[in-house]
């Protein structure tokens, strides 16, 4: 049996992505809180959490504990509620994926739209490679799945894929690396070391048709298939990586990164994957229509 007091606390640091954000919003200390999640991982004999850097992310099986976790907190409210003779307004659910190439800052610009349409709306999120994402949305586990590529031509699904919007790449790195490399772009990328995104990204391809354009031999240090983790490389100073020139502020405020160049040749694409051609769901509907508008500005006015 599960001991519900544990599932809580992991469900709290899940949503804090913080063991000490979570003890403070439970007033309890945080070598408390890892304990309690230490035993429900030991009662489940499996892991819940990968520590990346100073953050602390979700495994395949804790993503879905979480999920679980979700829909049995909703309803421990929902009793409440009907305990207590409050009204119950009907909340509207969104169930979508993203792929784990698209920038963390990129996916909430996408889904924050969705916040605010009439109906009370819960979103639950999953993020994973684009073959397993589009494997739940086959089996309609998710309403829609954002992505930087199409379907892919291997996959044999009768998806839709429509297009949101596109960015330019800006390269960005650490302030040591700056100084080295940020001297006449995009030259000063050859033999400089450079972090990529893994082969499921549908940019790296683009990328190094880049880089043989401009005879550019850069070294490369990692590949990455989370976009999250290649930024924590670059904040570290490991070496130069590309992201939107769309979020540029956010990623030179957030990792405490410069600006070496912008590449306006080079562009990515985001995708909206769906298995109907018109989706009725009115999260959808406001993703769409904010995301064009502000990728199209964005790429356009930087």
């Amino acid at each position: 049996m599960i001991n519900y007091k544990h599932l809580h606390y992991f469900w709290m640091v899940a949503k804090e992505k913080s063991i000490v954000r979570a003890s403070e919003r439970l007033n309890l200390t945080p070598q408390t809180i890892s304990g309690q999640l230490s035993l429900l991982e030991e009662s489940l004999g499996v892991a819940l959490f990968d520590r990346v850097g100073r953050h602390l992310e979700l495994t395949d099986t804790g993503h879905r504990v979480l999920a679980y976790a979700d829909e049995i907190f909703s309803l421990g409210c929902e009793l409440e509620s009907v305990v207590y003779d409050r009204p119950i307004e009907p909340i509207l659910t969104f169930n979508v994926g993203i792929a784990d190439v698209v920038p963390k800052s990129i996916a909430y610009r996408l889904l924050e739209p969705a916040l605010h349409i009439p109906a009370p709306v819960r979103i639950n999120c999953r993020e994973n490679d684009l073959n397993s994402l589009l494997g739940d949305l086959v089996l309609h586990k998710l309403d829609l799945v954002i992505s930087d590529s199409q379907i892919p031509a291997d996959i044999h699904i009768r998806g839709f894929s429509r297009p949101l919007g596109e960015s330019a790449l800006t390269f960005f790195a650490a302030p040591k690396l700056v100084d080295t490399f940020a001297q006449s772009f995009p030259n000063c990328l050859d033999n400089a070391p450079l972090l990529l995104p893994g082969d499921a990204s549908g940019i790296r391809g683009q990328l190094q048709q880049w880089f043989d354009r401009w005879h550019i031999h850069p070294r490369i240090i990692g590949e990455f298939d989370d976009s999250a983790l290649m930024e924590e490389f670059g904040q570290a100073g490991i070496g130069i990586f590309a992201a939107p020139t769309a979020i540029k502020a956010e990623i030179e405020k957030k990792y405490e990164v410069r600006s070496i160049g912008d590449a306006e040749d080079l562009t990515v694409q985001f995708y909206a994957i769906s298995m109907q051609r018109k989706v009725s769901h009115p999260a959808v509907t406001a993703i769409t229509a904010k995301a064009r508008e502000w990728l199209s500005y964005d790429t356009t006015n930087q």
